[in-house]
């Protein structure tokens, strides 16, 4: 099935759209799209149309979409996707069969024999709808199956079935289409990290056992007050080793608000770099970018004071970040290997309790790229936290802890993603605080049926007048709730008592500063309780 939609190599005019520079490159640039954009929106189907080589459905192939009660399939969103790209010479990447999320109530409330073979069903019948149509050439089979610390999630499918719920949903597809090219899918996994690691071993775990797993799809929800991760393209290259297929599944690279030119042009640097890494990469098939235009993103819902992630704005204007694109795909193979020079140490001026001002000696490229910005990172042993990103050779850190010794150093990134040496370590110490520390939590009941809920987002705002570099919340769950899934926080059970702690990228909050987490829930039929007494420290 896939053979009906390899793309061929071709010549590419400077200024045609972007799916015919990818097809000259041999990859597909895909979109994830909505039904009712499709269905009522002309400029939004004729962008998609013309713009984009690949469809990846938002929400229409979902379970609580295709089979919202036991054995009452209904394909109507995901045949109309299909129809679209059928019509306009796009593939389609089915999302998703089995995960923790936007799965229907009646599923997680079943013992295991009877969950499996749901699971097995569901998967037949979806699979199968569309097994003979050849614009449906892949599925991500599992999606979300280990948290950020390279475990296996806890979720209600892990809980009831154990781990072997992940090659039997695997096989189960293969059987329903033995064409299709079958993915696992997860986010956080674009570095070479405990995540990613953890992949790395299920799958050259499962296909030594004969596990029908053909490639793996790396979601890359990316913020430009992270810093990018220079190893992508290196991880990229570790798991096609392996003989799978890799691919970019949800691209978008998100800011805090409000959008101006500076951040663009860091958003731009992330997306070429994307690009180039799939284009450095063989057995990359392409890139999605999760939406296209930021009037319907699904990044500000998310994550608070956030937004601006994707390739048009609001009014179907091209970014900064499309021109990115666009070049990386028109322009021949990425041809710079070198990386900067490594940067002078880093010397502190300006420190305070919370605050310290940075400055090195500025790193040069002679790769052809040109750098594209600085990552500080403050050295701890085997995780160090990333402080900052910088565009230039200085940097003003703020949420630092009073009286604290930093031991500092930085990175240089070139726009092919080539990363330098560590520098030298640079030392300094924040003053005495005023005191003052402390925090707040608050829940958010973001959707729920008679089984099951989704708490998004717990808000937590720092309250002192110091910076903190980490947090606890604590919150109880009523009698018989279950947790069954989080993100953006590491998630412990104690009898009915939940303790969530931040992830290594959201901890360090200065004064009035705050970040978000979620969580999923099942609880007894009819029961309406959610949980209560959330606190912070």
């Amino acid at each position: 099935m896939l053979a009906a939609f390899l793309i061929p190599t071709t010549s590419a005019d400077a200024s045609a759209p972007l799916r015919t520079h990818a097809a000259a490159r041999g990859k597909f640039i895909g979109a994830a799209l909505a039904t009712s954009q499709l269905a009522n929106e002309a400029t939004y189907r004729n962008t998609a149309a013309t713009e984009f080589s690949q469809v990846t459905a938002e929400n229409a192939m979902k379970w609580e979409s295709t089979e919202p009660s036991p054995g009452q399939f209904d394909f109507s969103g995901a045949d109309a996707i299909v129809a679209f790209a059928t019509q306009n010479n796009m593939q389609v990447h089915g999302h998703t069969l089995v995960w923790h999320n936007q799965t229907p109530g009646w599923v997680q409330s079943l013992g295991a024999s009877a969950m499996r073979a749901a699971m097995q069903n569901h998967i037949s019948q979806v699979v199968g709808h569309y097994a003979n149509n050849p614009a449906v050439v892949s599925w991500d089979v599992v999606n979300e199956v280990f948290d950020d610390n390279g475990n296996l999630r806890t979720s209600f499918w892990y809980n009831t079935l154990g781990q072997s719920y992940i090659a039997d949903a695997f096989r189960a597809a293969r059987a329903a289409d033995p064409d299709a090219k079958l993915c696992i899918n997860d986010y956080n996994t674009e570095g070479i990290n405990a995540k990613s690691t953890a992949i790395y071993n299920l799958v050259s775990s499962l296909r030594q056992q004969g596990v029908p797993i053909d490639c793996v799809g790396f979601q890359s929800h990316l913020a430009i007050q992270y810093g990018f991760p220079g190893d992508f393209q290196q991880n990229l290259q570790r798991f096609a080793a392996l003989g799978v297929q890799v691919r970019i599944t949800e691209l978008d690279v998100r800011m805090v608000m409000p959008r101006d030119a500076t951040k663009d042009a860091t958003q731009a640097t992330y997306y070429r770099n994307v690009v180039n890494a799939c284009l450095a990469v063989t057995a990359c098939a392409g890139v999605t970018i999760w939406g296209f235009t930021d009037k319907y993103s699904w990044v500000p819902d998310t994550f608070s004071g956030q937004g601006a992630a994707l390739i048009y704005d609001e009014n179907y204007q091209k970014k900064p970040s499309y021109t990115a694109v666009h070049d990386a795909l028109a322009g021949g193979t990425t041809t710079d290997p070198t990386p900067p020079t490594t940067p002078g140490t880093p010397s502190a001026g300006n420190v305070t309790s919370n605050s310290a001002t940075l400055t090195w000696t500025a790193s040069t490229d002679s790769g052809g790229s040109g750098l594209a910005g600085y990552d500080v990172y403050r050295e701890q042993g085997a995780t160090d936290q990333l402080l900052g990103r910088s565009t230039t050779n200085s940097i003003t850190l703020t949420g630092l802890s009073p009286s604290t010794q930093y031991q500092v150093y930085v990175r240089a990134r070139d726009g092919a993603g080539n990363v330098s040496a560590d520098s030298a370590l640079g030392t300094f110490t924040t003053t005495a605080g005023p005191g003052g520390g402390g925090c707040t939590a608050t829940g958010t009941v973001q959707t729920q049926w008679s089984t099951g809920y989704v708490i998004q987002p717990v808000t937590v705002t720092n309250t002192g007048t110091a910076g903190i570099t980490g947090w606890t919340v604590t919150f109880t769950l009523p009698a018989g709730h279950t947790l069954t899934g989080s993100w953006n926080a590491t998630l412990t059970v104690s009898g009915q008592t939940v303790t969530a702690k931040n992830l290594g990228y959201n901890g360090n909050l200065a004064p009035n500063a705050g970040t978000t987490f979620g969580f999923q829930v099942s609880r007894p039929n009819g029961n309406t309780q959610t949980p209560s007494g959330y606190t912070c420290a």
